[in-house]
């Protein structure tokens, strides 16, 4: 099974590119090496305060990869330098 999930946020105190890349990098490093998904930035790359994430995760059932994908995005929401404004997530 497939869950896929995507998620955006408003980095608020982000006044350049630059400092939106440094955020967005760090927690991507940090998903990538802590959890079983998959994540990329997939919209407003050129926009400094605003961001929008996909993540993937595959599993032998809904509930397996549901469950990685739903940690991920706790650990996303609890970053204090960004707000999430949206997410959703799809099964496959």
């Amino acid at each position: 099974m497939i869950v896929y999930a995507e998620c955006s946020f408003f980095i608020p105190m982000a006044a350049l590119l630059k400092a939106k890349r440094s955020v967005l990098k760090s927690m991507v490093v940090r998903i990538k090496n802590s959890y079983n998904v998959s994540i990329a930035e997939i919209d407003h790359q050129e926009l400094w305060q605003r961001t929008t994430l996909a993540l993937v995760a595959t599993g032998s059932s809904n509930e397996v990869a549901e469950r990685e994908v739903r940690r991920a995005i706790h650990f996303l929401e609890s970053n204090p330098e960004w707000e999430m404004t949206e997410y959703t997530v799809e099964y496959y």
